[in-house]
């Protein structure tokens, strides 16, 4: 077995159909973000190495692809990206200390895609990803979620007609190239990180660029999804996401707050459900998460894992006991004022 790191522009055809083979040989990769054409669209504006792992007839047995920050391997698309791993076949093996070679020093993960056992003993921790199984559309769903979750779509359903009456007809589009919605998804967002002290993850422009591509990226094995709901003239939700085959991810859900009391972005969850079928979603991945409205609609989820595979215990030690302080602080009663501390540590993750 070798491993080799080559810049994504520069995988051959061969390659790619490796990619393309060893990801349809496991359903656990089915998630767009193990699509190529992720990692392209990503590449074009931010550089991407792949680690690529051939047997000792030649041939491509796992791929993963990654940004190199010094010595520090990332995932493709951190901090966007919210499933990773190896691409290989069921039972491949894919040793984590492997990809420590030609000046990488470190990977760090943070959603790690579970199982992955020869990575186990670098976990840090795990969380839940929850997603909604939506076939059937949104009768399928209604039989197979929560209590909260029907509660919470037949509350969708009446603010709709509500919202109808007080501003106007409800109009949904489930997949609309539109660059001037997207503009609007991204400040709406913006304004969420500000409220809420998160970092602001479109303060890089190349990362609005990306979402510009992704847009315009079309197709059903591979695309951007751009889904609105107005309300007469005004936009009460929108959601932008990638899909690939029947899975959609769930990756920038915004609402604008004036009109929070319509619960809108509800009315745009149910929308998209109904809508599912139609689109040949038949999944939809929320991402990891314990946001109430993630716990209140899933009918499922997996896990994701977070931690770092490096040689240096002492590396890790420091890791650790950063990670502990990030947590004390998020939970300590002066976390807003400690919010701007745990970000700075965040960045500093090398």
């Amino acid at each position: 077995m070798t491993l080799r790191y080559v810049a994504f522009d520069a995988l051959t055809d061969a390659d790619l159909d490796a990619w393309h083979r060893l990801r349809a040989s496991n359903p656990a990769l089915d998630s767009p973000y193990f699509h190529p054409g992720f990692s392209a669209a990503v590449h074009a504006g931010r550089p991407v190495q792949v680690a690529v792992v051939r047997n000792e007839r030649g041939a491509v047995t796992a791929l993963l692809p990654g940004h190199r920050e010094g010595a520090m391997l990332r995932p493709v698309g951190w901090p966007g990206a919210d499933f990773q791993g190896p691409i290989r076949a069921p039972g491949t093996p894919f040793p984590p200390a492997r990809l420590l070679t030609d000046g990488v020093k470190r990977f760090a993960f943070d959603h790690l895609l579970e199982p992955a056992d020869e990575f186990a003993p670098w976990f840090e921790s795990t969380r839940v990803s929850p997603f909604v199984d939506t076939t059937g559309g949104l009768e399928g769903y209604l039989g197979r979620a929560s209590k909260s979750g029907k509660d919470n779509m037949g509350q969708a359903r009446r603010r709709t007609a509500k919202a109808e009456k007080q501003l106007g007809a409800i109009r949904f589009a489930a997949d609309v190239v539109d660059e001037k919605a997207l503009a609007e998804v991204v400040r709406l967002k913006r304004g969420q990180y500000e409220a809420t002290g998160a970092a602001d993850y479109f303060a890089e422009p190349d990362r609005v660029d990306l979402l510009t591509r992704l847009l315009h990226t079309r197709g059903t094995e591979f695309a951007g999804i751009l889904s609105t709901v107005h309300a007469g003239e005004r936009l009460l939700a929108a959601h932008f996401g990638i899909r690939s085959g029947e899975v959609l991810h769930w990756w920038f859900p915004v609402y604008d707050p004036e009109f929070s009391s319509l619960a809108p972005g509800w009315i745009l969850l149910r929308e998209l459900v109904q809508a599912a079928p139609e689109l040949g979603v038949g999944r939809i991945d929320f991402g990891r998460g314990d946001d109430e409205y993630k716990r209140r609609a899933k009918t499922g989820e997996m896990s994701v894992a977070q931690g770092v595979v490096s040689r240096s215990s002492a590396y890790r030690v420091a890791r650790r006991a950063r990670n502990s302080l990030i947590t004390a602080a998020k939970s300590s009663a002066i976390a807003p004022q400690l919010r701007s501390i745990a970000r700075r540590l965040r960045a500093n993750n090398r």
